[in-house]
């Protein structure tokens, strides 16, 4: 994505756009899947992912200007360079926004989501989060037993879920990342 002061809302292409493969996101163990988010209730691949992956809570979370106190605030904090010590699991139910990632090179790769997207982040890769100038998204937050989501803002370098996820990105073939 093109790095800039300009509102973090927009989609930030680079002239000309570079678009990455769900393959380049898997290396970085970002994971994906599309769903649809009609049948959230009662979806059975939705219900094998979760199972599979040991997605035991869920809860929904509705953003937008009308139903989040302090929004612009939370926005900034969302938006601010973090990890986690656990995978960040999110379905996007309605509306859209960005997830931006870091690659092996240490630069932005912006995600975009909308409804029926299921994307994990994994423990340990910098993130942030913003949502679109629709300013609206309903999400699903899955989580491995009770919710923990607590970020960690950059740097982390020796948080242990970073010194995992590097490792993890070295012991693929070709893949670096630079440590700061």
């Amino acid at each position: 994505m093109q790095e800039n002061d300009d509102d973090q809302r927009l989609p930030h292409h680079k002239n000309p756009p570079e678009y990455v493969s769900l393959d380049q996101l898997a290396n970085l163990g970002v994971l994906y899947w599309k769903l649809d988010p009609e049948k959230y209730e009662n979806d059975p691949d939705l219900n094998k992912i979760r199972q599979d992956r040991g997605y035991s809570y869920m809860d929904m979370l509705d953003l937008c200007p009308e139903k989040v106190d302090n929004y612009e605030q939370k926005l900034k904090n969302f938006y601010t360079e973090h990890i986690h010590a656990d995978e960040e699991i999110r379905y996007c139910l309605k509306g859209s926004g960005y997830f931006d990632v870091r690659d092996k090179d240490d630069r932005w790769i912006r995600i975009l989501i909308k409804a029926g997207d299921l994307i994990v982040l994994p423990a340990g890769i910098y993130h942030r989060f913003t949502l679109d100038t629709s300013n609206y998204i309903k999400l699903m937050r899955l989580f491995v037993g009770e919710p923990v989501w607590t970020p960690f803002n950059r740097p982390q370098e020796n948080h242990p879920a970073r010194k995992e996820y590097i490792k993890s990105m070295t012991d693929n073939v070709g893949v670096s990342l630079k440590v700061h």
